[in-house]
This record gives structure tokens, sequence and C-alpha cells, in this order.
């Protein structure tokens, strides 16, 4: 079903033909072209691809971040990476069924990499474009986005990357067209157009007299390309080696996700036709998720599941509900899938300053309710809304070294509501992405001990609006479906720019 070839030992994405696809028959995975992060100067590149009726062109922009250099033997690791795929809206209707309001794509690069006369190619397969809806007018604008192989070159001399076959498999995403059933991808073959540079960018390894910053081919002094000048080491050679994934989680889930969505926070389809509502059996599975949470009256920040202290997985039920209304229909185009997930976070550990000099560490306690995860479009928007109700309870407090009896019982009076929105930057429930928004903390009770009342304390401390939460989500493993994501990725902690404990 898939076209693509994962690199042995690498990570394929979500089969559509599994059980996550079959529940997204009323509606696929909603989102836009953006995932990852921008990348380097981007290689824009011509590619010819097969069409049913002859050939087609397609324009592919490249773009990614490499290191400024290398050291022989040691892996580099290109990314974040992103591949922008432009098809003019006649050869996609070629593929795809009559009246297709949106088209999801997966994609697979293959990428050579050389030094002096050394070479290897790299299968860029982990990358994915969400659902995109297709314009009236000009390119449609496929986004992908994933993980990519790490690199080793054995010797010194510059290290190049060079475009090669790109492989796509196009789904509509637009219900009620197509095949009946599990959907199968078109494939779509595309290779580089004659005459042009291929190259995508090059990493020196000094040594070679070349010691300059990894260029890309829209960067002034771009090197030249292997197979020019350039030394041989005695251990030179180049190998690609699958990227590296955390731990597996073990069974996943280990809790499936009850109760029922909350959609009160996600858009509205605007005035028009009904959508159709549509009840599904939902994919379980679990995802890792990390976030950074600040509380303004102290400025001060806590890490929520801290990647370096065992962090545990959320369990989540895919794909529960779709609404759908087609761009045919009175109102336009509105797509929302909906989700169910169980976060049951481990406590976490702070310390502030209280009225600005006073040390106060404390450890904190979440109780999370049934969390609800909407993503899709309304006309071209994008949006993605993860919402969910929460309580927090304090213990092991310590005021400059000193423990303070708060109780056992010392919580805020009410949960509070958290919802955050990531638009564009978070890709679907399967991918995941980034996520923000702000809280109000309410009062505290129930702290002190020995007939002490110490609400006042942590009230006025604490309690108040604009406190700001930012979460980022990896990739949801499911296990029952062949290529499941799985184990789960670890994804980034928000502002560390780091991914992995």
């Amino acid at each position: 079903m898939n076209p693509r070839t994962p690199a042995k030992g690498g990570r394929r994405p979500v089969r559509l033909a599994s059980a996550a696809a079959a529940a997204l028959v009323a509606g696929l995975l909603a989102g836009n072209g953006s995932a990852a992060g921008e990348g380097g100067t981007p290689a824009t590149l011509s590619y010819d691809c097969g069409l049913p009726s002859g050939s087609g062109r397609a324009t592919v922009e490249v773009a990614m971040n490499l290191p400024a250099s290398a050291e022989a033997g040691k892996p580099v690791q290109p990314g974040p990476v992103k591949v922008t795929v432009g098809l003019a809206r006649g050869d996609l209707a070629a593929l795809l069924p009559k009246d297709t309001d949106a088209v999801l794509s997966t994609g697979s690069l293959a990428v050579k990499v050389s030094q002096n006369d050394q070479s290897a190619t790299a299968m860029w397969s982990d990358l994915a474009a969400p659902s995109t809806p297709v314009p009236a007018e000009g390119d449609v604008r496929l986004v992908h986005s994933g993980p990519v192989p790490t690199v080793t070159v054995g010797g010194t001399g510059d290290v190049t990357l060079a475009a090669g076959e790109l492989k796509l498999g196009l789904l509509t995403a637009t219900p009620g067209t197509g095949q009946q059933g599990a959907p199968e991808p078109v494939p779509l073959v595309c290779e580089p157009a004659a005459g042009q540079d291929l190259r995508l960018g090059t990493v020196p390894v000094p040594g070679a007299g070349s010691t300059g910053p990894a260029t890309s081919p829209g960067s002034p002094g771009a090197s030249t390309p292997a197979g020019g000048k350039g030394r041989k080491d005695a251990d030179g050679g180049v190998t690609v080696q699958p990227r590296s994934d955390p731990a597996p989680v073990g069974k996943c889930p280990t809790v499936i996700p009850k109760g029922k969505v909350d959609i009160s926070d996600a858009p509205v389809a605007p005035p028009g036709a009904t959508p159709g509502e549509y009840d599904l059996p939902g994919s379980p599975g679990c995802a890792y998720a990390l976030g950074v949470a600040n509380v303004s009256k102290l400025n001060g920040a806590m890490i929520i599941n801290d990647p370096k202290r065992k962090p545990v997985t959320i369990s989540v039920l895919a794909v529960v509900h779709s609404s759908v209304r087609s761009s045919v229909q009175p109102g336009g185009l509105y797509l929302r899938l909906d989700s169910l997930a169980d976060l049951r976070l481990p406590d976490a550990e702070s310390t502030f300053l209280t009225f600005g000099f006073q040390p106060v560490t404390a450890k904190v306690h979440f109780e999370t309710g049934p969390v609800t995860i909407s993503t899709g479009n309304v006309g071209t928007s994008v949006f993605s809304v993860i919402s969910f109700k929460q309580s927090l309870r304090l213990y092991d407090v310590k005021v400059n070294g000193t423990p303070l009896d708060v109780g056992s019982a010392c919580r805020t009076a009410t949960p509070y509501k958290v919802v955050l929105n990531g638009g564009a930057k978070y890709t679907n429930v399967f991918y995941g992405g980034t996520l923000d928004g702000t809280i109000d903390i309410p009062k505290f009770s129930g702290c002190g001990a020995n007939g002490e009342d110490l609400d006042p304390l942590f009230t006025a401390s604490l309690s108040g609006p604009g406190n700001s939460i930012e979460m980022n989500q990896g990739t949801t493993c499911i296990p029952d479906s062949p290529n499941n994501l799985c184990p789960p990725d670890m994804p980034e902690l928000p502002g560390s720019g780091t991914s992995k404990p």
C-alpha cells in the first residue's frame, strides 16, 4: 500500500490502510503543509513525474539544518528536514478522484551522500505531509517532514548531500470520493530533471582544507561537489545509519482512554450545510509529550514530564469522531478529527524565588481529566486544539532548604481548564507537534498543618492569570498497525533545542 521503501532498521509512518486509516475514511488527517521547523537555505529543484497521460513537472524544495562541521567517525544528523512538493492542480486531478478538496501525502527521497570518491544512499523514508486543502487556482504545495538517518564518514574532506528519486503516495482526504473501505494511496514516482545542480548541502570534515561552515546551494561559498579534488583517507568510507530511537516502552497503551470528546474549544463550522458527524472506533496507541509551564507571579518555569527523569507516555485513542463538510457544500470545507487521551503525568519538581528573593522548592502532583485532541481545516485555515481540566497538589515544600509542612491536601481549590493551540505546528494526532496556551491558576485550599493556614501564602504566590504552557508531542505509536511508528519518538523539550535525555 505504501509506495515508500524504508531504510533498514528505520521507522515507517502509520499505514493508511491500517486500523488507523479505517477510522479516517470519513475525513483524513487534518493540518496544512507546515510541520518541521525551518531548515537552512532551501535547495529548489525540478522533477519529472510519471502521470497516466505522460509526464508532469514538480517543483521540490528541500530545507534542512546541517552542522557547521563534522568529525570523522562521528555521526552527522541532518534536520529538521522539510521537503515541499509543488504539483500542478491539473496533474493532481489526473491522479485523484473528481471533487477532491484535500490531499494527504507520504514521501520518500533518495539522498546520495558523498565524500571524495566514496558514496552511499540515504533513504529519507519517514516523510509525511498532512491533509492539505486543494486551492481553487495555482499549485498544490505538500510539505513533508520527518526523521532521517544519520551519516558517518571515516575520513576527512567535504561531505555532500545530493537529491535523487522522489516517491509520493497521494490520497484524497475528501469524504465520499474514491473507493469504499480502507483507502489506498496513488503512487507517483519523480526523477530529477536533467541539467541542474542536485546538491542539498555540504558539511566540511576538517583535514582536507575544508574548514568553513556547512553550505547549501543557495549559500555563498558552496563547496566543490564530491568527486572533485579531495583527499581520501585510508580509513575512509561513508555509512548511513538508521535513526536512533528511544527504547521500547513495553505494552502500549497501558490505559484505554475513556470518556467523551469535548469539542467546545475547537473552531465550529461556518454557517452553511450541516457537517456530517461520524463516531469511529479509534486506534489505541501512546505518545510522549513534554512541556514547560511558567508561573507568571514567580517568573519561573517548571518542566512537565522531564525527559531526564523517566518520562511516561500518554495513552491515546486516535480519531474517535469526525465532522465533515465538503467544499462544494454551502459554507465550504470543514474537517475536524477528534481523539481522546489519558494524561497521567509524573510529579514535577521546581524551584522558585517567592517575592523575588526567597528560594522555595516544591513537588507538584497533577490530576488530569480526559484529554480531547482536535485537528482540522476550516477552508484553507488549519487548526489544532488540545483541551482538558486539571488540578495540582503541592507537597514536600522547602523554604530556603527548610521543610515547610503544608499537609497532604494542599491543592488548587477547583480544577482549571487547559486549552492549547498549535495551528499548523501540530501536524495531527499521529505525528504530533507543538502547542501553547495560558491558564488561570485558581486559589489554593487545604494548605497547612497543626492549625496553620497557608492558603493565603500560596494563593498570593501562585494563583492568577497569564501562566503560559508549551507542550510538544512526539509521534503516536499504534501497536496494532503494521507500520506503526513504534516505539514513539521522544520529542524536543520546548525551548531546549534537544530531543533526547
